[in-house]
């Protein structure tokens, strides 16, 4: 999972946009909330049951959780012959922030919505993307299928009234914010060849210079180098609450330079590497709901969804799971050899009735330092397509500056349509920087956010109402942790303190003092990529096989 206040304008123009153009047609736009069942996960607040069972099954491998890494478990069960197993999930479709939906006949992402190229630190991710047909060794070479790598032009940024190519703001700045974008370039080239910073992170060299970062925010590592301009902080603030959830006050300085440092550093305009070309990345009309619908397809029955995971109980010869099906009611006690925990940190540590020492740490570092971030996902269905602004082209990543949301990617962008026609924008909002964003993510009916979007994208698209036939939203109370202060630390003892595994190129979170158990979850990276979670749910399923 993963996107990347209001725009910088008067009080007048905002208020014009709701009550003078789009007020009146506002009330008419239907929609509401979708695709997650708030509910079912909040039953786990209530004491759970204890009546007896109403069926018992028997299975060898359980995986709880049917997110990426549980997907990714299950496919290296899969792999290695292991049938017998089943995987247990929460919604009513797998792929936790990496499903997609449609809205009146047109695919668009419920979460995450691309993939950047992979490394050669997640080979594990590269086989997948080759099991696929997206990677082919092609005389002596790797390519990527064209067809599934973001079509031209990538990303714009609305931006003093007009739209630019990029997401660094260029249009008119002076000659001290070039300076700066040019020392916050050079500041992460040093990084680099200072330290290894890897995706999955517990590849990353976790060197002293790595480990000083993580004790502070990014925000304090900025400013002890000088590096003040309002426009890069906004690129870079723009860019933590796009991967992680929060903005640069609240993550470490070690998340903010990794966000670059790990794949394709930061390039400031002018400099050697300002033309080779946008950052090669996939995406599909649905995000990477292709990617997770194409992990739960072989699985068949052996996937079981709608179940609330309740308790989680390790004994001497098994593990006994007990789940809720909530359509009808009935407790269904499993019994299996071994269980993968593939669920966030927070839900694990409540349902286990004996946390190991590992993820009680992890939950509390977690709570302590209120590091989960709520995300607002919006998928608005037009008839035709918008009006635009001066300046760049309309691209697949469309950002304004200056405004709450992370802007809007548009579901057609990928399409080979000669002529514009209908499409959905998908709008992504992180509320992760405030301490009651997910109280406001909750309690606020639909129309609140539906009438805030509207006003935010009425600015560059004064036709978005009357052209806007449904708007659907997605909430995710609990999206992703934020790798605050301490994370990147927190992450090197959990690994330090693993079993050993003889798996090539794996670690797996397995612990002494759970030893039936093994945990996969992009909490336990500290931050919510594809790459990470995949990964951990990977070594899991090899580990587990």
């Amino acid at each position: 999972m993963h996107r990347r206040t209001f725009l910088a304008t008067s009080a007048s123009v905002a208020a014009f946009s709701i009550a003078g153009c789009t007020r009146r047609d506002a009330n008419d736009i239907p929609g509401g909330f979708t695709g997650i069942a708030d509910e079912r996960g909040h039953l786990l607040r209530q004491p759970w049951p204890q009546r007896a069972p109403d069926v018992t099954r028997r299975v060898h491998t359980l995986i709880v959780g049917g997110g990426i890494a549980g997907l990714a478990a299950a496919r290296a069960l899969r792999l290695a012959g292991h049938d017998d197993f089943v995987l247990l999930e929460l919604e009513d479709t797998a792929g936790g922030n990496s499903r997609g939906t449609e809205v009146l006949g047109i695919a668009c992402p419920q979460g995450a919505h691309y993939l950047p190229l992979p490394g050669d630190d997640v080979p594990e991710v590269q086989d997948f993307l080759e099991e696929l047909g997206l990677r082919q060794h092609v005389a002596g070479r790797w390519r990527y299928d064209e067809r599934h790598l973001c079509h031209s032009p990538q990303e714009r940024l609305f931006f003093g009234g007009q739209w630019q190519e990029g997401l660094l703001p260029m249009q008119g700045v002076g000659p001290s914010t070039l300076a700066q974008y040019r020392r916050f370039a050079a500041e992460v080239n040093t990084a680099q060849q200072a330290a290894h910073y890897a995706i999955p992170v517990h590849k990353s060299a976790f060197a002293p210079i790595q480990h000083t970062q993580d004790a502070i925010t990014f925000d304090a590592w900025l400013q002890q180098h000088g590096l003040t301009d309002p426009h890069l902080r906004w690129y870079l603030d723009y860019c933590c609450r796009d991967d992680y959830g929060a903005g640069l006050t609240q993550v470490s300085a070690w998340a903010g330079l990794h966000y670059f440092a790990s794949r394709h550093g930061f390039h400031a305009p002018g400099d050697d590497h300002a033309g080779d070309g946008e950052e090669g990345l996939l995406t599909w009309p649905q995000g990477n709901g292709w990617l997770s619908e194409r992990l739960a397809a072989p699985l068949g029955e052996r996937l079981h969804t709608q179940r609330v995971v309740g308790r989680v109980t390790e004994g001497r010869h098994g593990v006994t799971v007990d789940a809720l099906h909530v359509p009808s009611g009935r407790l269904e006690r499993w019994q299996a050899a071994q269980v993968v925990v593939a669920l966030p940190v927070h839900v694990a540590a409540r349902v286990l009735a004996t946390p190991p020492a590992a993820l009680r740490a992890r939950a509390t570092h977690i709570a302590t330092h209120q590091a989960t971030a709520p995300w607002l996902v919006a998928n608005l269905r037009l008839r035709a397509p918008l009006q635009d602004r001066p300046g760049a082209a309309p691209a697949w990543d469309n950002v304004l500056y200056g405004n709450a949301g992370l802007g809007y990617v548009d579901a057609m962008h990928q399409s080979l349509q000669t002529v514009p026609g209908p499409t959905v924008l998908t709008y992504y909002r992180a509320l992760g920087d405030g301490p009651n964003g997910r109280a406001e993510l909750l309690q606020h009916p639909w129309t609140h956010w539906r009438d805030q979007i509207l006003a935010e994208l009425s600015v560059p698209h004064p036709d978005l109402a009357g052209k806007l036939l449904r708007m659907d939203l997605t909430r995710y109370g609990h999206a992703m942790t934020i790798p605050t202060q301490g994370t990147l630390a927190q992450v090197r003892q959990i690994k330090a303190g693993a079993l050993p595994t003889s798996a090539a190129r794996t670690t797996a979170l397995r612990f002494a003092d759970a030893p039936r158990l093994a945990f996969a979850h992009a909490d336990w990276s500290g931050y919510s990529v594809f790459e990470e979670a995949f990964a951990l749910g990977h070594a899991a399923g090899v580990a587990l096989a």
